[in-house]
């Protein structure tokens, strides 16, 4: 077997996992639902006239021109990414923290070349058991690959112990 292939079934350990989807699922993508019901509050706010902040989604489109809101008061959302084109375009950016690879992807030759990117990028990689794991932290039946970017200060000492984590499995 290839070392390529190979590298695929030495996946995390299931004690770094379970801490590496404890971490995941605190940066879990709004759902649907979710994401309604912000927009919604949001543009009541923005219409109301009674709070900038809550104005972050409006003040980023381009037809919405308030001169009550601030770019300055704005910050944007943080959620783990998802999708083999989003994690690579991270990745070639250097913009990606860590890397999380399912190991059963089917074809395998999609994610085969990540590894080796990461590697060449200087972005730690893991890789876990199971697609539909990755799948439901994002919302998804399955995810071939999840991305993080970047964490809320009481969040960075534990994704520093899976970053050395991912380092010494290299």
């Amino acid at each position: 077997m290839p070392p390529a292939i190979a590298q695929f079934s030495h996946t995390l350990d299931k004690n770094t996992a379970t801490q590496l989807f404890k971490l995941l699922d605190k940066y879990r993508p709004e759902s649907k639902q979710e994401k309604k019901a912000r927009l919604t509050a949001t543009a009541s706010a923005v219409e109301g006239g009674k709070d900038a902040q809550k104005a972050s989604f409006f003040v980023k489109c381009s037809f919405w021109t308030r001169s009550d809101v601030s770019l300055q008061d704005t910050k944007k959302p943080i959620y783990a990414k998802y999708g083999l084109n989003h994690v690579v375009a991270l990745v070639e950016a250097k913009k990606a923290a860590l890397v999380v690879i399912a190991h059963d992807v089917d074809p395998i030759e999609l994610v085969i070349f990540l590894p080796a990117l990461c590697r060449k990028m200087g972005v730690p990689y893991v890789i876990v058991k199971g697609k539909a794991r990755l799948g439901t932290v994002v919302h998804k039946k399955t995810a071939a690959v999840v991305a993080i970017q970047e964490v809320r200060s009481e969040d960075e000492r534990e994704l520093a112990t899976l970053i050395s984590a991912a380092k010494a499995n290299l």
